[in-house]
């Protein structure tokens, strides 16, 4: 019962939480300002700087406290600049506190350890704290120390907590956390109302204001792109666009949109703790992947690359998984447009409906580039790639003709100089020969 009713007030506080932390129409507002900073994905250097520059705006204005809203699983800062946070966290001239929520968010790792250090700790209904690691954040408040022996590598619910003695009361919502169980709980700074004309029992309202605070459009887009399952898919899919484009004519949407998805994910990679060696089979993959589709038939090069593929997606990250809805999505998705789809949609892609194969051989058309060993020719208006076993390179508008299909590229000669076309090696025929009967 218990659990259902706090379960409850966490979603009405999820719904409501901003207008139940701003103060009621006609309540005084003299008190100072609270800052509430929420910090959510993994504690990299994006969320760090936020949360210094947080403090010393709240600093500067006379704050009356900053409250983190965590939902953090680890860190991908270094160990001195986390260090380095929480010196900033300990040496605020304002207080800090902290809270992990709404319902079943999470507090772990680096994230976990500033925390600790706030002035006071907060947990939602559901939520998890824990798997702090070695602590290497200094000094923590009296007693939270000893508190905090055992979560080194555990998590603790928010009943645990309060068991533990790590946290006094229960707070489903930010706002019954800095109101506290009773009046005088108060977070220090954050100021309240007892409302008594309802004739009923009195009742406790804000009458600090409150400022939400986020990364900015930007930086939280940024943010994004460096969490492991956003980099894993950007780099997968900007690889696979950059292998279509490669075997196309010019450069179209596909390529533009997959060197784009390539360089996010490059990005993200920098940032998370990525292993080189599981990286380097996600490029072996590619071009594995690549090779067949230039034959157009899947073939060793698919097998050996769709291993490459599973090996490197489940060990890409040091410390960090990535959800196997994710992996499912990235090596089915790939493994699939690869093999089957690509190779269709490359033949295709420049295709007309009265292009087929068996004319193309022995079909004219001419050079759209210089074509030494390969390049790019215009069939019945159509641009293909081509190739041709010559030492003299043809030259662009160069007439030419199709004497073969090798996978997806064309095999071409010269108009002048090259075979006879091969509708004109089936042997003489004299239309005006009579036909002797059969005796």
């Amino acid at each position: 019962m218990r659990r259902r009713l706090t379960l409850a007030l966490s979603f009405i506080g999820l719904a409501f939480g901003i207008l139940a932390l701003s103060p009621p129409a006609g309540a005084q507002t003299d008190a100072a300002v609270f800052e509430i900073v929420q910090v959510s994905g993994l504690l990299d250097e994006i969320n760090a700087d936020f949360i210094e520059s947080s403090i010393a705006e709240a600093e500067s204005l006379g704050a009356g406290g900053v409250i983190l809203q965590v939902n953090s699983s680890g860190h991908v800062i270094s160990d001195a600049r986390l260090v380095e946070l929480a010196d900033r966290i300990r040496n605020a001239r304002v207080p800090v506190y902290s809270w992990v929520g709404p319902s079943h968010a999470t507090a772990e790792g680096g994230m976990a350890q500033l925390m600790a250090v706030t002035d006071k700790m907060g947990v939602a209904s559901f939520a998890k704290y824990g798997n702090t690691g070695d602590l290497i954040v200094g000094e923590l408040p009296e007693g939270r120390a000893e508190l905090m022996v055992g979560l080194e590598d555990a998590t603790i619910s928010d009943l645990d907590a309060i068991e533990l003695g790590l946290i006094s009361h229960e707070s489903p919502t930010l706002a019954l956390f800095a109101l506290g169980p009773s009046i005088g709980d108060e977070l220090p700074g954050f100021e309240s109302i007892v409302d008594t004309t309802s004739g009923e029992e009195p009742v406790r309202e804000i009458a600090s204001p409150v400022r939400l605070r986020k990364l900015s459009l930007f930086k939280g887009w940024m943010h994004s792109v460096a969490s492991p399952a956003m980099a894993y898919l950007l780099f997968i899919i900007g690889a696979a666009l950059l292998v279509f484009e490669f075997y196309t004519a010019g450069i179209g949407v596909a390529g533009v949109v997959g060197a784009v998805c390539f360089i996010l994910a490059c990005y993200g990679l920098e940032v998370l703790p990525t292993r080189w060696w599981a990286l380097a089979l996600l490029v072996i993959a590619m071009l594995g992947y690549a090779i067949d589709v230039q034959s157009g038939v899947p073939r060793a090069w698919s097998v050996i690359a769709t291993v490459c593929l599973v090996i490197g997606s489940l060990f890409l990250f040091d410390g960090f998984s990535i959800s196997w809805i994710t992996l499912v999505v990235g090596i089915v998705g790939v493994a699939l447009s690869m093999v089957n789809g690509m190779p269709s949609m490359v033949r295709t892609r420049f295709g007309t409906p009265t292009i087929g194969r068996e004319w193309m051989v022995g079909a004219m058309g001419e050079a759209v580039t210089e074509v030494k060993k390969d390049g790019v020719v215009m069939i019945d208006g159509a641009p293909w790639r081509a190739m041709v076993n010559r030492t003299t390179p043809i030259m662009p508008g160069d007439p030419v003709r199709v004497v073969a299909i090798e996978g997806l590229y064309l095999e071409i000669e010269p108009e002048e100089g090259g075979a006879r076309d091969y509708r004109e090696m089936r042997g003489p025929k004299d239309d005006d020969a009579e036909i002797e009967p059969a005796e």
